[in-house]
């Protein structure tokens, strides 16, 4: 029997490869409608299905009831990180395998998330939500600072704040609450401030059973919290590794994750490794990649063959036990220093030069508006690179990112034009 794959939201080219790696496979897509001018090779769906971006979790189910009736669904699938309770609910739903309605509610809503881990022992991180600076306040008085300000849901690493001072939580709070558009009137979350190195964990799981596929350093700016750059494999001894991987697993076990690729954000501090945030989709910032270069193993292949019904697991252990030569990947990110208009950029040329350096990647086309580091859609460009070494790598994208000249165009004093 062939495939029908229902896949939910955009997917960038995974949809196709799904296609490529099982020949016969079809698709069809529902997303929202502001998503769809990011599909790709839209004739090769079966049919494409847009959305309102309102439209309750109803009215995706009856869409997907109605295809399904006369052209059945075989698999259904989220890839990104928006729309993973519509997967869910559609799944449960159709009878389709997915992720449960309550392990996305509890990677979704951070509170939950917290609260879940508490009650399983897991972490014991002060947080609540607020309506308002004051409640920030008296959450500060209570619990002392530093603190994380946050939106209660998001992506893009848009409106976090440090706090280490009562008199920022006016301006922890605007920037969380919505100053940068996207989450206007949505909740705030506060939480303790874990001091510490920042890391990625790339898992994959199936049939309940946990692999850690690779822990990647991160790299934040200080005020943003916007990532800078990663390098993959983290510079941990095999007892730090050890602890990180039993910390993760426990973590996916207690929200009920038990199929599929998920990406772990955590600190590791004196205390041992405390929990950031989990998603039940791949890491992004090019993480996989730095992943497959180090380890050999290709999660969003996996991801593939995975959502089509095989049983990857196995062949994941067995790459990752193969003798393999010792040498980092890392990725390092350019944003500018002020907000305009790109005019052009150039040294593309001199930074794919710099030893080791893989990839140059402009994000931005010129003429685009830009800002300044505000969130990861903020960035303008990165490099990649491999080296030996952790410290090499970063060294050489480093180095290509400051090869690379941006010309901006920006608004003059006093003058409403550019």
């Amino acid at each position: 029997m062939s495939e029908h794959v229902l896949v939910i939201g955009s997917g960038r080219d995974l949809p196709t490869r799904l296609r490529r790696a099982r020949p016969g496979t079809r698709t069809t897509v529902i997303c929202r409608l502001d998503y769809l001018s990011r599909l790709r090779e839209t004739t090769e769906h079966t049919r494409v299905i847009g959305v309102r971006t309102d439209a309750p979790d109803d009215e995706w189910i009856a869409l997907a009831r109605t295809v399904h009736a006369g052209h059945p669904f075989t698999r259904i699938v989220a890839f990104g990180e928006r729309d993973q309770d519509k997967c869910a609910v559609v799944g449960e739903a159709l009878g389709l395998a997915a992720h449960s309605p309550r392990t996305v509610g509890l990677v979704y809503d951070k509170q939950a998330m917290r609260a879940r881990l508490r009650e399983a022992g897991i972490d014991s991180t002060a947080c609540a939500l607020v309506s308002d600076a004051g409640e920030l306040r008296a959450f500060l008085a209570a619990h002392g600072t530093p603190c994380i300000v946050k939106p209660g849901s998001g992506s893009f690493s848009k409106g976090v704040a440090l706090v280490r001072e009562e008199d920022e939580a006016e301006a922890a709070f605007a920037r969380a609450g919505g100053e940068l558009g996207d989450f206007r009137g949505a909740e705030v979350l506060v939480e303790q401030f874990h001091e510490g190195p920042q890391f990625s964990v790339e898992a994959f799981s199936e049939a309940g059973e946990h692999q850690i596929v690779a822990i990647t350093r991160k790299y934040s700016d200080p005020l943003t919290f916007v990532e800078l750059g990663h390098v993959s494999p983290a510079d941990l001894d095999p007892d730090q590794q050890k602890q990180v991987h039993d910390y993760v697993e426990r973590i996916l076990d207690a929200l009920g994750v038990g199929s599929g690729a998920t990406h772990t954000e955590i600190v590791l501090g004196s205390a041992g490794p405390q929990v950031i945030e989990t998603h039940v989709r791949m890491g992004g910032d090019e993480i996989p990649a730095l992943a497959h270069d180090v380890t050999g193993v290709d999660i969003a292949e996996c991801l593939i063959r995975h959502t089509l019904g095989e049983t990857v697991l196995p062949g994941i252990r067995a790459t990752l036990a193969e003798p393999r030569t010792p040498r980092s990947s890392a990725i390092w990110f350019a944003a500018l220093p002020a907000p305009g208009v790109l005019a052009a950029t150039s040294g593309l040329e001199e930074a794919l030069d710099v030893p080791g350096v893989t990839e140059v990647h402009l994000l931005t086309p010129a003429e685009s508006t830009v800002g300044t580091l505000e969130s990861s859609e903020s960035r303008v460009a990165y490099a990649r690179a491999l080296a030996p070494t952790p410290e090499a790598a970063l060294s050489a994208a480093q180095e290509a990112v400051n090869r690379l000249s941006f010309q901006l165009r920006v608004r003059a004093a006093g003058r409403g034009a550019l």
